[in-house]
């Protein structure tokens, strides 16, 4: 499959061959499956204080013959804390247990639990093959709901990599024709639920990913662009090519980048 080299004025400049690795079948499954394992790798573990529940004196004997015991008194055998006491009449109330009052949990979260899910090697750039591919495909980019110019997909020249200043990165973009993509990824929502109460009040769309070849002054300058992921290609996973693991992401390659993927046979 050949696409076009555009130059930064939207020129065509050549058209450039792609590397087998857009080539391959494009299979959400397996896409899914190494979102997932990403995402699971990232979750943070919680679990209650060990002692939770357990802070109360609640050791009553269960011995025939010991007066301070409640063997005897027709009552269950749950553990109880003594509130009270004349003589040998006591006033107990049930502790400790799962079913009493301010007792410990029956079966807590546990900190020490790993929600780390795997996959294997081949499967994870299998994947990542597949989001590529997947990129190319107007009609998957066009669903996923990113607002695209008619002559998507193209190759971006190099010197994209060279700009220094985030006004510029944004000319640039409109002047390509994501104009509508970039005000689509700048517009925030209120969030439903509780999470407005815990830091995270807005949603944001998820926008345009640009792939460089190496480190370059793109990736600061392009960062502050709301919605806009700047990436070396030698760091590319299934979850930026397909955030959510909804495939389909609008994604722009510079030169550097596909002639990276194909001399150093990348995620193959």
């Amino acid at each position: 499959m050949k696409l076009a080299i555009f130059d930064l004025e939207k020129k065509k400049k050549s058209e450039k061959e792609l590397p087998n690795q857009f080539n391959e079948e494009i299979r959400p499954d397996l896409i899914k499956r190494a979102v997932l394992a990403l995402q699971s790798s990232s979750r943070q573990r919680y679990g209650v204080d060990p002692r939770a529940g357990k802070k109360v004196s609640a050791d009553l004997s269960k011995r025939r013959r010991k007066y301070r015991g409640m063997y005897g008194h027709g009552i269950s055998r749950i553990p109880r804390k003594i509130l009270s006491r004349r003589g040998t009449q006591f006033n107990w109330e049930g502790a400790f247990a799962p079913g009493t009052r301010g007792g410990r949990q029956a079966h807590p979260p546990k900190a020490e639990k790993n929600w780390e899910k795997k996959i294997n090697k081949k499967e994870r750039r299998k994947a990542i093959r597949s989001a590529m591919a997947a990129t190319l495909v107007n009609d998957l980019v066009k669903e996923r709901g990113h607002l695209i110019p008619e002559d998507y997909p193209f190759v971006i020249d190099n010197k994209i990599e060279s700009l220094d200043k985030t006004k510029v990165v944004k000319d640039l973009l409109k002047k390509l024709g994501f104009d509508n993509e970039l005000e689509r990824g700048s517009k925030k929502k209120v969030r439903a639920g509780k999470g407005k109460m815990r830091g995270r009040k807005y949603k944001k769309k998820t926008s345009l990913l640009i792939v460089v070849g190496n480190d370059c002054k793109l990736l600061k300058t392009g960062k502050n662009i709301p919605g806009i992921d700047i990436v070396k290609v030698k760091e590319l996973n299934a979850e930026m090519l397909a955030p959510g693991a909804a495939i389909g992401r609008a994604t722009l390659w510079s030169e550097n980048s596909i002639e990276k993927l194909n001399k150093e046979k990348l995620f193959a």
